[in-house]
């Protein structure tokens, strides 16, 4: 099977170098893997652009199958024949992997004992809790002991490491870029899943991520596009209680929000997407 994989970078990645060398090192019989790193710093076109322009290489160049891949990640030497087994032959179109923590980036360090660290999951399947519209990891900050071992259907597959085969993209298209950064991976499964095409996790295939910091909870970048990508999301995807819930809580959030999240919801109004008000 010929694949790419595609791994956006910002300028001078620290991470890039160790996550390069570990898909050199990875098992790789009968696959034939271009990779293709793309540079997001002169034209930042947020997570969704930034891959969508690798995406489009890839297709363009004969990919049979897509690897999305964080350039904070490390792969383990199994994990690509894995989920190209699942994409081969389980008729599958999308395929996520166990995820966690690289060692020392857990949430909450101290909960850990040092023989844990490596096997504390940050992903082992998605669920999306729809009564308060986001994305929820599966056994996220657990110590893996073999609870999520089975290999079954999941709602949703994170960007952070996802393989995708070529008629996926051909059927529903690819990342939505009015989201730039944050949910586009809920909305790119919901329409996957909306076009009957099957997404499973895969624990077999292992990848470790260096979760970042600096764009978490309570930062103006995560406010403004979480809160504006939350509402578009929701008032596409979610059941009209939902949606009527949702407006309600962005007239709440404008009136007493702080200047991010209040940015978010105007601009979500306003039709304001892409970068949008982002500075």
């Amino acid at each position: 099977m010929k694949i790419a994989t595609v791994i956006l970078v910002y300028g001078e990645s620290p991470h890039l170098n160790e996550c390069l060398a570990s898909l050199k090192s990875a098992e790789n019989s009968g696959i034939n893997n271009q990779v293709i790193v793309v540079d997001n710093s002169k034209d930042n076109a947020g997570f969704s652009g930034g891959n969508n322009k690798g995406i489009r290489q890839a297709l363009a160049e004969g990919a049979e199958a897509v690897l999305i891949l964080n350039d904070d990640t490390k792969v383990a030497k199994s994990a690509l024949l894995e989920m190209i087994d699942s994409l081969e032959k389980e008729g599958v179109g999308v395929v996520a992997p166990k995820i966690y923590f690289y060692p020392g980036f857990e949430f909450h360090k101290s909960r850990y004992k040092p023989k844990d660290r490596g096997k504390v999951i940050w992903y082992a399947g998605g669920l999306i809790d729809w009564s308060n519209v986001v994305g929820v990891h599966r056994g996220v900050d657990e110590v893996d002991r073999g609870q999520y071992e089975i290999k079954a259907e999941t709602e949703f597959a994170t960007g952070c490491a996802v393989l995708i085969k070529r008629e996926v993209f051909e059927t529903i298209g690819l990342y939505d870029e009015r989201y730039f950064l944050y949910l586009e991976d809920l909305d790119f499964s919901v329409r996957a899943n909306k076009a009957g095409i099957k997404i499973i996790y895969q624990p077999k295939a292992v990848v470790w991520h260096k979760n970042a910091q600096s764009s978490g909870v309570g930062s103006g970048l995560h406010d403004y596009f979480f809160t504006r990508n939350r509402l578009l999301f929701g008032l596409e995807h979610a059941t009209i209680k939902t949606k009527l819930a949702l407006i309600r809580e962005s007239i709440r959030i404008f009136l007493k929000g702080n200047s991010w999240k209040r940015k978010g919801v105007m601009d979500y109004y306003l039709r304001k997407f892409g970068r949008g008000s982002w500075k």
